[in-house]
């Protein structure tokens, strides 16, 4: 047993899949490097411990009930959970500090979503040293830290005449770009962002599942504005290779012999993440933009995603038997696995940033459809800063759609995006190997955790 097999990292990951994957991954990460893990987490999407046997795993009551839960209202559900679970967290680790059980190792910090704004406090309290980890990308939070002077130059609260306008103060954003979500208090996600950065400011260092190679310059800036480590360690799942999934969905792994007698870099792939609704005029838009590119596509339509729930039950079979075959609809699929298949040609995405970076990480490039949140921002580097992608600009209609995936998958433009993505896919892959800048940050992180007293 080396020196790090003495220390137990707590780690409490916000309950939505997008949050849940990378600390998982990040855990993966961390115990390969000899920590012992515990997975702190809720009863609202409640993780399952036979998943990660090499895990311990605590949870805590939430107070959410079944209305509550719904997610619908994303900063509704974020705002309850830093209310209701401050006294339930703050007496699951006092446990675990005062009398370890059969943790037995000792807590040498916490690593908490940043957008628990709350846990820092606890584990000052105990203390007990806290990292936070930012889910999304280096240049969407930076974004989040200039909020303040966004609003004072007038761009927030953000106006539909204005959403095409460029961000003069931080190009190539369109006021469009600005982080949003709809919801009962429009302001809430301001104010949640605000204590996100407050509380990353008041750690003792944030974990970016990003790299260096891919946002220098914006990882400068925000190194400048926190003022604390930033630790930029990913791609995650390319530094975790395990088979374990932590997928809320049952993936449907019939898409993998569908994509296998498809020809190569042919198939657009088609996935809004795990959160995003679809209206039914979107749906139609969509379904009859991919009948009209003439290109085959693997399309998730997750359960609850559209606004006709009938529709994933009724629709797929008759519209699919009109295209002969060359479409395949799905409810869930292994993302990471469709995306590094050969017959993937393009990946139409919300832009979350876990899907960016997966899509980057195989080299695929991507049409980009922000729905919510920081996926603008993401969606904009992708199209203008990285030039990996076409972006939609809000205009989801089928014969801008046809064009968008034809540009993608047959035209001259769509190869040299292709070519921009694969180069890309190299310096993910490169960053991660020894010497490289993720690995180095990594060790760093290392070298920081074994240095908390």
């Amino acid at each position: 047993m080396n020196q790090r097999n003495n220390h137990r990292l707590v780690l409490f990951p916000l309950p939505l899949q997008g949050h849940i994957n990378p600390m998982l991954q990040l855990g993966q990460i961390l115990h390969a490097r000899g920590f012992s893990i515990t997975i702190l987490h809720t009863n609202f999407n409640a993780l399952d411990p036979s998943s990660h046997p090499h895990f311990a795993f605590r949870s805590i009551a939430d107070g959410l009930d079944q209305s509550e839960a719904s997610l619908s209202d994303i900063p509704g559900i974020v705002s309850l959970l830093n209310a209701r679970c401050v006294g339930p967290f703050e007496e699951c680790m006092r446990e675990m500090v005062s009398s370890p059980g059969g943790d037995a190792v000792p807590i040498a910090c916490l690593i908490s979503d940043s957008l628990f704004s709350f846990t820092c406090g606890v584990a000052e309290r105990l203390k007990v040293r806290a990292l936070m980890l930012r889910t999304s990308g280096a240049t969407s939070l930076y974004v989040f830290t200039i909020c303040p002077v966004l609003k004072e130059k007038g761009y927030i609260p953000i106006q539909s005449s204005r959403l095409q306008e460029a961000v003069k103060e931080f190009p190539p954003l369109l006021v469009g770009d600005i982080p949003a979500l709809d919801s009962k208090d429009p302001g809430m996600i301001f104010r949640l962002m605000e204590n996100m950065i407050k509380a990353i400011k008041n750690s003792s260092g944030v974990i970016l599942n990003t790299f260096e190679e891919l946002e220098h310059a914006n990882l400068a800036l925000l190194r400048d504005d926190l003022s604390v480590p930033v630790f930029p360690i990913g791609p995650f799942h390319k530094c975790c290779m395990t088979s374990s999934s932590s997928s809320l969905l049952a993936e449907d792994k019939s898409c993998i012999s569908w994509l296998d007698e498809q020809s190569p870099k042919s198939v657009i792939y088609v996935s809004f993440g795990s959160l995003a609704a679809t209206s039914e005029a979107e749906i139609l838009e969509i379904a009859l933009g991919l009948a009209y590119s003439e290109q085959p596509f693997l399309w998730v339509v997750r359960p609850g995603s559209v606004c006709d729930p009938e529709w994933l039950e009724k629709s797929p079979s008759r519209f699919l038997e009109a295209l002969e075959g060359r479409g395949k609809i799905v409810k869930w699929a292994p993302q990471k696995e469709v995306l590094a298949h050969p017959a993937v040609g393009a990946f139409w995405t919300h832009n979350g940033w876990n899907s960016t970076l997966e899509s980057i990480s195989e080299g695929v490039p991507m049409l980009c459809m922000p729905r919510f949140a920081e996926q603008g921002v993401n969606a904009r580097y992708v199209s203008d800063v990285w030039r990996v992608g076409v972006h939609l600009n809000g205009g989801l209609e089928r014969e801008n759609i046809d064009r968008a995936i034809k540009r993608l998958l047959v035209e001259r433009e769509g190869e040299e995006m292709r070519e921009g993505a694969l180069a890309l896919k190299e310096k993910a892959s490169v960053c991660v190997k020894q010497d490289g800048s993720s690995c180095q940050a990594l060790d760093a992180l290392v070298s920081h955790i074994l240095s908390f007293k």
